[in-house]
């Protein structure tokens, strides 16, 4: 990232990849949430299947309106489809009674972590900047934020289904934009996702801090606004 001449009034964040992240794999969770509801699940079967879904699975629908059921529609579906390969013999009830609990599950505290140096970045940008979440999650992440203790340093969390629109598409960006009240010259995105939030906030005319863990993490990004 090349410093611009004058420092950037806002400073938008990622949040899985760039805060947070989940210390166990989502087949650990899938399989957690399976034994709650009395399904004997093989986490390892469960991640091979998830990340193959994953690549998928339809995209959400960009309305440019908050989507329909805060996209739990969509979760349950990504989550059918991967009982469809992991326990296909699985009933409708089962599935159903699986899915709620693995839905709640992943908004519990104890489930993500911070990235080591998160809080100390962020306690040190908040002085001099507007700091705010973009995010293709669901409204879960406002809970989740709240546990970690991150909640205080945003002026706003700008989610991909109350927006209508998810990361790359520009208007989740502009949207963003007209919340912090600035231009897209005066905000700057941080991220980890080369199409989602590097393509993505660059296409929409902000700055773009590329993240590259483990090499590149926030403590650049406090040096390189140093230079403003």
């Amino acid at each position: 990232m090349e410093p611009r001449s004058t420092a950037p009034k806002a400073i938008f964040f990622d949040a899985v990849g760039t805060l947070l992240y989940l210390p166990k794999s989502v087949g650990h969770h899938y399989a957690h949430a399976g034994r709650i509801v009395g399904l004997s699940l093989d986490s390892r079967a469960l991640d091979a299947a998830f990340h193959r879904v994953w690549q998928k699975v339809p995209p959400r629908a960009a309305t440019r309106l908050p989507r329909e059921d805060d996209d739990k529609g969509w979760w349950r579906e990504l989550a059918y489809r991967v009982m469809d390969e992991v326990a296909p013999q699985t009933n409708d009830l089962d599935r159903d009674a699986f899915f709620e609990v693995a839905y709640e599950h992943f908004a519990e505290a104890g489930v993500w972590e911070l990235y080591a140096e998160v809080e100390e970045v962020l306690e040190q940008l908040q002085t001099r900047f507007q700091l705010a979440v973009i995010s293709n999650f669901d409204g879960r992440l406002r809970m989740i934020l709240e546990q970690l203790g991150l909640s205080r340093f945003f002026r706003a969390i700008i989610i991909s289904s109350e927006v209508g629109a998810d990361k790359p598409d520009s208007f989740i960006f502009k949207r963003a934009l007209d919340l912090a009240g600035v231009d897209a010259t005066q905000a700057l995105h941080v991220g980890d996702d080369p199409v989602h939030d590097w393509q993505g906030a660059a296409a929409a005319g902000l700055q773009v801090f590329e993240l590259k863990r483990p090499q590149v993490t926030l403590r650049e990004l406090v040096v390189a606004c140093a230079a403003w």
